[in-house]
């Protein structure tokens, strides 16, 4: 019996990654979700298991190569094929420059950038004799400009997007497609509205990025046609400021 292709989702928190992992597993795709807590899973899993989809969750620290590398070769061998890859990682500490310390700067780095290139790494070692396969990166605001307390974030997501870029540029004549996703914007979320409750409250209606709607946008991404396909782009709210 043929396996059914699998979506790997890197960082499926409780917002934009678990609504990708739905999006997925709606159309059939077997849904391999990760975070550093497996046990925080539970709830997607059993969502997506519920409306007949099948999910499996892996604890994985994304800036440990090992890790890394045992996830994705064990999703190969036990579960299917990754036809669609997420990294949708980004842990970052906001400070002064003069207060930064060269751990919180490194570990930005490491959850932003070099989890991203691991993950590139080994899947192009399994997509490309295939000719087949999507890798989907999150970028952030951060992607494209550096603002006063967050050198860590900006510099940490300015390195993805150049990954990502070389990446693309090496792989797509390999048939696999990848695309860098700029997410400009607040994210709607129980966590989001829980913290920022004064601030949301002034908002119009679709005044923050709605995780479902951003999960619409990486399904297109990935079942778009080989002639036009889209390495970058950009959402935001239609209220916010650029």
């Amino acid at each position: 019996m043929e396996k059914s292709p699998v979506c790997f989702v890197i960082g499926a928190g409780d917002g934009t990654g678990s609504a990708i992992a739905r999006r997925f597993a709606r159309e059939g795709y077997t849904a391999c979700v990760a975070r550093r807590n497996k046990t925080s899973l539970s709830p997607l899993l059993q969502h997506i298991k519920q409306d007949g989809g099948t999910a499996h969750g892996i604890a994985l620290d994304a800036t440990d190569e090992q890790q890394m590398i045992t996830a994705i070769s064990s999703i190969e061998r036990d579960v299917g094929p990754i036809d669609v890859a997420v990294y949708n990682v980004g842990g970052f500490v906001k400070g002064s420059i003069a207060e930064l310390t060269a751990t919180e700067f490194r570990q930005a780095w490491e959850a932003n950038c070099f989890g991203a290139f691991v993950m590139c790494r080994e899947l192009a070692r399994t997509m490309t004799p295939r000719a087949k396969g999507t890798i989907l990166i999150t970028g952030a605001t951060a992607s494209l400009r550096g603002s006063a307390g967050f050198a860590g974030l900006a510099g940490a997501k300015h390195a993805t997007r150049a990954l990502a870029q070389s990446v693309a540029r090496e792989l797509g004549p390999q048939g696999v497609h990848v695309a860098h996703i700029i997410i400009d914007g607040g994210i709607d979320t129980p966590a989001a509205r829980e913290r920022y409750s004064d601030l949301i409250a002034q908002l119009p209606p679709e005044g923050m990025l709605n995780p479902d709607d951003i999960a619409e946008t990486y399904w297109q991404l990935h079942r778009q046609p080989r002639s036009t396909w889209t390495h970058e782009l950009d959402l935001r709210p239609w209220v916010e400021k650029w």
